[in-house]
């Protein structure tokens, strides 16, 4: 049975994966990995028995509280959903109260937001770890599902390259994190939305350190070219509804078709951490075509999220 034994996870906050080492994340796939081929063999895993999360949501969600909820139940736990409208937060209580009382009664926090300064401050004053389920700035437990997907498809993580394509937004953000595993990183947006300049530097630090390599560009076909994993996103994420006009002009260049696709690797990958806006940001041929694995990667977000759980609590 595969156990997590890495004592130096436990109690540890899930805020963003530049928070972890190369060699940690490795190790939280290959929790993921093992807890993955277990569970479709029949082995349970009541490992967090008695246990419970806290599961606070600003903004709502089909995989990230599917997952979690589901997560907690096959390792032997419970999860709470908690929105705005039915805790305190939803009318104002500070976050540091919330987290105080949270932390009296639960054995873990996942929160999926917009602020990060929310997230940050919720780790800061509970006493139980805090897991990210999405922030407007980062997107850590996405990306740990992502990189699952590659290793189950490429059966290797360094020296692939990924092009990202599309807003340079928390998941252009939490994709640069995972280039410190020695991938090449290409992200391409317009000049207007490109990433965060506090956290392209941040990133191309650890990714030099790591062998890997972060490149910012305009051009979306500098992205796809030799790609061995092509990702995109929506152009206008939750929250950003009344700029959907304005970001459909300015990513009209910014999709994911066939095109896109010939100037990758020929046996790439594609992904998206969905929900997609088909004939927006990505074609329906290609979402639904033979190097699609956007369901795969859908369904690795129970699997590393069991792993983060069970590393964590």
């Amino acid at each position: 049975m595969i156990l997590p034994n890495k004592k130096e996870f436990q109690g540890r906050d899930y805020i963003s994966l530049k928070d972890f080492t190369p060699d940690e994340i490795l190790y939280m796939l290959h929790v993921a990995k093992g807890l993955k081929e277990e569970t479709k063999a029949g082995v349970s895993h009541p490992i967090l028995q008695g246990k419970n999360l806290a599961m606070i949501f600003t903004k709502s969600s089909t995989r990230t509280r599917v997952s979690f909820e589901v997560g907690m139940e096959q390792l032997g736990g419970h999860a709470l959903f908690l929105s705005d409208r039915d805790i305190q937060i939803g009318r104002g209580e500070p976050i540091k109260d919330t987290a105080r009382v949270l932390s009296r009664m639960v054995d873990g926090i996942m929160i999926r937001t917009y602020s990060h300064q929310d997230v940050i401050d919720l780790a800061e004053y509970s006493d139980v770890p805090v897991i990210n389920g999405l922030t407007d700035t980062f997107h850590p437990t996405q990306v740990l599902a992502d990189l699952l997907t590659i290793q189950e498809h490429k059966h290797q993580i360094a020296g692939l390259k990924l092009g990202f394509i599309g807003d340079g937004n928390n998941m252009a953000h939490s994709l640069m994190n995972i280039a410190k595993l020695g991938m090449h990183i290409v992200i391409a947006s317009p000049s207007s939305y490109q990433p965060d300049p506090g956290i392209i530097a941040d990133a191309q630090t650890a990714a030099k350190k790591g062998g890997g390599l972060i490149e910012i560009v305009e051009d979306p076909m500098l992205a796809a070219k030799g790609a061995d994993v092509l990702y995109t996103d929506v152009w206008a994420s939750m929250g950003q509804e009344e700029e959907a006009k304005i970001r459909a002009k300015a990513f009209a260049g910014y999709q994911v078709n066939e095109q896109t696709l010939k100037a990758a690797n020929s046996k790439a990958i594609v992904l998206h951490c969905l929900p997609a806006h088909r004939g927006e940001e990505i074609t329906e041929d290609v979402l639904e075509g033979p190097q699609s694995v956007v369901f795969d990667e859908a369904e690795n977000r129970l699997h590393a999220h069991k792993a983060i759980l069970a590393l964590l609590l």
